[in-house]
């Protein structure tokens, strides 16, 4: 539940820490590191040793985890967890700044350790190379104090939210997209949820990915710096959290909107009657399928791979990436038609036969196959999971953006 409130600069209030857990003293070595920390009213010594003894889990070390986790560890966070399973790649770089170009396909969570042990020794990181899923995400999240959400797809998104309201743990909640970001703080012991914003998640494929709709490079650290920030107050207890606010960042008007936001009595989280108790199938939940079961519209790389080797019948391979894309890889058996121009594109293509639609991850190439179905074109598919896909499966010497 949203209500509209103007965005304004609150005075600084103080509130109870929600970390009792507090280290005991501070070396020579800190006290040197953390001068301008013990020198600030609202921090100094105690607030030191708390930011020392917290435990702070970021999920992803992406475009929000980046910077995250590089503040989190020169604020002196002392357990900083970092769950990724993703390696790095080039198209990376523009953005995900824990990562440099000698880092290129090793796994982030080995790249994001050792920047992050550069920066600060005094700080323990402890690395998480997996995926988080239903099955474990209880055990890790319940290992810390507090969560930065640093994903990028709606299923983990609720799943990191459902696990922080059964266990009480803080969310710390960053989205990008394009030129645009949000942030807020999610708690269900002091507000609302993630659910109570987004009760329902928006049908797949009408929201695309950063990969598909891009994202302005600087963006992620504005959100991600923000992300930082809320969490450092959660353990210091300091200022006004965004606990009940949503923070709505337009870059290119460089504005910032607040607002104001309601628990939902009807959550079935954390509202008083609950229906959702434990992990559910959460890209079930969010019309997603898995890799190796696409949908009647969608043909798997394996299957498009074997229709193609096999031969017979004609295929039409449609790609509908833009031309720059289509330079970086390409199938030799594609024809490149941009999604936005298929629609004046029609006549150029066979209404009786067989044509696979493919984009980067899928999202484009499901809307170009509605667009050809609603004007009478019958026998389409679409690539399931896209050229990255293919090239994961089927060429990996391909290059991936």
């Amino acid at each position: 539940m949203i209500v509209g409130a103007p965005f304004c600069f609150a005075a600084l209030l103080r509130y109870p820490s929600i970390f009792p857990h507090m280290s005991t003293s501070l070396s020579t070595t800190e006290l040197l590191r953390y001068a301008r920390h013990l020198t600030l009213p609202g921090v100094g010594r105690e607030g030191q040793m708390r930011l020392r003894s917290a435990r702070v889990l970021v999920v992803g070390a992406g475009g929000l985890g980046s910077p995250a986790a590089l503040y989190l560890a020169a604020a002196g966070i002392g357990t900083l967890g970092l769950v990724d399973f993703d390696r790095v790649d080039v198209s990376n770089l523009q953005r995900q700044i824990l990562h440099g170009t000698g880092s290129v396909g090793r796994p982030k969570v080995e790249s994001a350790v050792e920047r992050l042990a550069d920066l600060n020794p005094e700080v323990r990181v402890v690395p998480i190379e997996e995926r988080l899923a239903a099955a474990n995400a209880q055990d890790i999240i319940g290992q810390f104090d507090l969560v930065v959400d640093g994903t990028d797809n709606f299923p983990t998104r609720y799943l990191v939210n459902d696990v922080c309201v059964w266990l009480g743990k803080p969310l710390v909640y960053g989205s990008i997209f394009r030129f645009e970001g949000q942030a807020s703080v999610f708690h269900a012991a002091q507000g609302p949820c993630y659910r109570c914003l987004y009760a329902e998640p928006p049908p797949p494929n009408l929201v695309p990915s950063c990969a598909e709709g891009g994202v302005l490079g600087v963006l992620p650290g504005v959100i991600g710096s923000l992300q930082a920030l809320e969490a450092i107050k959660l353990v210091l207890g300091a200022g006004e959290s965004l606990i009940g606010r949503l923070l709505v960042f337009d870059a290119l008007g460089l504005s910032f909107r607040q607002l104001a936001l309601r628990k939902d009595p009807d959550c079935p989280v954390c509202g008083p009657r609950p229906t959702i108790t434990e992990p559910i199938d959460y890209e079930a939940f969010c019309g997603i399928g898995g890799q190796d079961a696409p949908g009647n519209d969608e043909i798997s790389a394996a299957q498009l791979s074997e229709l193609l080797e096999r031969g017979g019948a004609p295929v039409h391979v449609l790609d509908v990436r833009e031309p720059w894309e289509w330079e970086i890889a390409r199938l030799p058996q594609a024809s490149l038609v941009p999604l936005g121009e298929l629609s004046e594109r029609l006549g150029e293509l066979d209404p009786r036969g067989e044509i696979i639609t493919l984009c980067h991850h899928g999202a484009r190439s499901a809307q170009a196959g509605a667009l050809l179905r609603a004007a009478g074109f019958s026998r389409v598919r679409s690539l399931s999971g896209g050229i990255d896909r293919w090239a994961q499966e089927i060429e990996p010497g391909m290059a991936r953006y």
